[in-house]
């Protein structure tokens, strides 16, 4: 090997090792790719750590993206030229986001949607899972009741818009405008938004309820999205014995700067 090509060698192998090692892009746990679709689904390492929420989310996964193909391919039997750009994008993540008592498991699942429309679009819902029955479950059982316009909802209600209002407030949201966007709020369980445990500064406790929304749902898209925060004190005059068990301490500042 002459002098050059040994100094050519050394160059390369240099410039290797100064490139930085990027992780690879995780692999969905479940994944639907056509021509007019590309479809995938990711679960996090905290749901894959429990067998039974895994298959429950992946089942539940499977059928959106089997749908999401379905209706794709009938949008390119009707238009065609739907599909110049390409196929249709439909990503689903569930994550973990809070576990409160070692066994209520609250999950966020996030929706990405491009139809190669004027932008894509986003939706957000929740799950909150009992890892000990091993099924899905609501928050009633933390509530003395929890009817349709009842005491419990109302106060619910009213401390969603409150802190909606300081978030708007911070993000130069109109008032007159603001107040249109919550007519769709209403106190009821269903109506409310989709809710999570909110973690908390006191160990395997809740410091009370976060209500999620996707851009539309309580503002306009520019926006972007909106976590309301509900504290547990608020709610103290409405808890079951269950309820007052696992709620106490504070929510902790890094998930109060988190709005996603």
């Amino acid at each position: 090997m002459t002098l050059l090509s040994k100094l050519s060698v050394a160059l390369a192998l240099s410039i290797i090792c100064l490139v930085p090692a990027f992780a690879a892009d995780p692999k969905p746990d479940a994944l639907v790719k056509n021509r007019s679709i590309e479809a995938t689904v990711y679960l996090d390492d905290k749901i894959k750590a429990d067998a039974a929420l895994a298959a429950d989310c992946l089942a539940e996964g499977r059928k959106w993206i089997d749908k999401s193909a379905a209706e794709a391919a009938s949008a390119r039997k009707q238009d065609p030229q739907l599909f110049d750009r390409g196929g249709w994008t439909f990503e689903r993540k569930y994550n973990v986001r809070s576990v409160i008592d070692g066994r209520y498991v609250s999950i966020v699942r996030n929706d990405y949607i491009d139809t190669h429309g004027a932008h894509p679009n986003s939706d957000v819902n929740t799950i909150l899972w009992n890892s000990t029955e091993k099924k899905r479950i609501s928050i009633r059982p933390f509530f003395t009741e929890t009817a349709d316009n009842g005491p419990t909802m109302k106060a619910m209600l009213e401390a969603v818009i409150a802190s909606l209002n300081i978030e708007k407030k911070k993000r130069g949201a109109g008032e007159t405008a603001t107040a249109e966007w919550y007519k769709e709020l209403k106190p009821t369980l269903l109506k409310l938004g989709a809710v999570t445990l909110a973690p908390s500064t006191e160990a395997g406790k809740s410091s009370g309820l976060t209500f999620h929304y996707p851009p539309y749902a309580v503002g306009p898209y520019a926006e972007g999205r909106y976590v309301a925060f509900v504290p547990w004190e608020t709610l103290k005059p409405y808890l079951t014995p269950e309820g007052a068990r696992i709620f106490g301490g504070s929510r902790p500042k890094a998930d109060e700067d988190d709005q996603q």
